[in-house]
């Protein structure tokens, strides 16, 4: 997707001008910028209008990565992202990022619109074993399963191979919960 479509607030235009924009139904809000009215939103579109919560070393991940590859949902409140680099990182992250220091393999990782964003099934395997955390990160996984099926199965032959895992037995329920396993 070319760059020109995406607005952010205090680029070509001001937050104001946006907002104006918006009223008159011009543009749409998507994630931290505005896209024309008219414009097809897809994965690499929605990728680049968070790419500035995505910090150097990390990568869009949990309810983030399923709302890049799902849409259909505004995006989450709070943001997740999960550490890339094989060193530890000290970074300062946005109040609405929550940072994961658990490491991502590169072979998980997808780059859409040159923002790192966990894989399909990499990320419905991070939802299922989150559940939990909260009921949203099923509601996630819903909204993943019903635009992406195949990421079930991937993250249900992962999570299935995994030993002494947290949240394993609980994500195998989830997998049931939503009709995608019998118990």
């Amino acid at each position: 997707m070319h760059p020109a479509f995406l607005y952010m607030p205090g680029g070509r235009l001001s937050v104001s001008e946006l907002s104006a924009a918006r009223l008159d139904g011009h543009v749409v809000e998507l994630g931290e910028g505005y896209i024309p009215a008219d414009l097809v939103e897809g994965a690499a579109l929605r990728a680049q209008a968070i790419a500035s919560l995505i910090p150097a070393g990390t990568a869009a991940s949990g309810p983030t990565a399923a709302w890049v590859h799902a849409g259909g949902a505004p995006p989450p409140a709070r943001h997740h992202v999960s550490r890339t680099s094989a060193q530890r990182l000290r970074i300062d992250v946005d109040r609405r990022v929550t940072f994961h220091d658990r490491r991502v393999e590169s072979a998980e990782i997808s780059l859409l619109s040159g923002v790192r964003v966990t894989t399909p099934a990499r990320t419905m395997t991070d939802l299922l074993l989150g559940t939990r955390r909260g009921p949203d990160f099923l509601v996630w996984a819903r909204l993943l399963a019903d635009a992406l099926p195949a990421a079930v199965e991937q993250a249900e032959q992962e999570i299935e191979s995994l030993h002494r895992v947290p949240g394993r037995r609980q994500a195998l329920e989830a997998l049931a919960a939503l009709g995608f396993r019998k118990t």
